[in-house]
């Protein structure tokens, strides 16, 4: 293999290839290494992979309405010349209820009018034509059902806001394979089974990296987006612990199981992000939704070893479960639970850091993990973005780039997602971010 790109990124998950396929088409000579098999074999792979645009800040808001455009035309996002199997999209609403906790979505509709996303408020009349087999009381805020709370309701009836432009992917590893032959087609390069083991800096700028199979890459520019690795890869920068904006490892767990009742009277597919019980669900194959966790009083964040961690679920899986059955009371709760267990990579403020870092030629595209996965094919572009400028000479920390959404026409600072911001008071603090 030749010695010599432009560019290496470290990670193969869905911002990984996505970040190659935008540099690619931009002309940069990409090379893509990842320690696993295939592209999205890693916690890409266990994604829920739900595309909303709510979000607790107009930048987080304005990138994911931007990544909705290209998912509800992925084919077209991809272009590719071959006519291999290319991921599903599944248009689904997303329904949210107002509550305290997120101001009832006060500033989420500010940003959603701003942005011109649209949406319906529905009253507690039309949730119950809608939903007639749920209850539609206030049990928040979310507790862990040995709370003496649980189960308690307020007797205020709940109202929600409905999201019509939303949706998932049933196959997000499918979703990276795409994004990898839309690379493969601008001549970038994938390397399988072969990790990055050292990162070669000269006068705090890098040189190349060298691969575990023993092979030496020259390169102008690294681009970190290893998820639950990042902070490994960081270290190899001499970027330990470097950056005022940190990223964790945390253990998270989906569960599987059948629910008819979830499904609307009218069948209009919905997504359910229900803040008032702490869970959220999407539907599945047949009568089968998935559901996880929005974060409950009492609720501990499982840290975990992204080289040695338990794919199995945990006995707190069940939680988000009783909690949903307390909006959907048939729900029943199964003796033995299937699921999924997987990492996300967190950072503090659970706001992803897309930015430069102090070394020349290091870039950062990580803290992404369960809010990101809808954003992947604009970060990509924004990654790229971010490195064209700063390779030719822009200073991003003192005069942030200022990043075009192409499809929606709006207007981003880049230096939002810096990682020596303070973190952000607005952040939900959870995977809506």
């Amino acid at each position: 293999m030749e010695s010599r790109f432009d560019a290496v990124i470290i990670g193969a998950g869905i911002i990984g290839t996505a970040t190659a396929f935008a540099l690619s088409k931009s002309g940069w000579r990409v090379l893509v290494a990842d320690p696993l098999p295939g592209a999205g074999q890693g916690a890409t792979s266990s994604s829920l992979a739900m595309i909303r645009t709510q979000y607790s800040t107009l930048e987080g808001t304005a990138l994911a309405w931007e990544g909705f455009h290209c998912w509800q035309d992925w084919p077209a996002y991809l272009a590719l010349d071959s006519d291999e199997a290319i991921a599903p999209f599944h248009h689904a609403g997303v329904l949210t209820f107002k509550t305290s906790s997120n101001g009832f979505l006060k500033p989420h509709l500010a940003f959603s009018r701003d942005l011109e996303i649209p949406f319906e408020e529905w009253p507690h009349t039309k949730l119950q034509q809608r939903f007639p087999q749920w209850d539609l009381e206030s049990f928040g805020p979310p507790v862990l059902s040995d709370d003496p709370h649980f189960g308690s309701s307020s007797g205020e009836s709940l109202e929600c806001v409905f999201f019509p432009k939303g949706g998932y992917c049933p196959d997000p590893q499918l979703a990276a394979h795409n994004l990898q032959r839309g690379a493969e087609q601008h001549q970038a390069r994938f390397r399988f089974g072969c990790a990055v083991e050292a990162i070669h800096t000269e006068q705090e700028r890098v040189q190349g990296v060298r691969l575990s199979d023993g092979q030496e890459i020259s390169c102008q520019a690294v681009i970190n987006a290893a998820g639950p690795h990042a902070q490994k890869i960081n270290g190899l920068a001499g970027l330990a612990q470097a950056h005022n904006i940190q990223t964790r490892v945390i253990h998270h767990e989906t569960v599987h199981i059948r629910c008819p009742q979830a499904a609307s009277a009218d069948h209009t597919p919905i997504m359910l992000y229900d803040t008032d019980v702490g869970s959220y669900a999407r539907a599945d194959t047949g009568e089968n939704i998935l559901v996880g966790s929005l974060g409950a009083r009492g609720e501990v964040e499982m840290a975990a070893d992204p080289d040695d961690f338990d794919r199995n679920l945990s006995s707190h899986a069940i939680e988000p479960l009783y909690r949903l059955a307390q909006r959907i009371p048939p729900l029943g709760i199964p003796n033995t639970l299937s699921g999924v267990a997987d990492l996300w990579d967190v950072s503090d403020d659970w706001i992803p850091i897309y930015d430069r870092t102090d070394v020349g030629g290091f870039y950062l595209a990580i803290g992404t993990s369960g809010n990101q996965f809808k954003t992947a094919p604009v970060v990509g572009e924004l990654m790229t973005a971010l490195v064209n400028a700063c390779e030719n000479g822009a200073d991003h920390d003192r005069e942030p780039i200022q990043f075009l959404l192409p499809r929606t026409g709006h207007t981003i600072n880049l230096g939002f997602f810096s990682r020596n911001r303070e973190p952000n008071p607005a952040s939900s603090l959870s995977v809506l971010s």
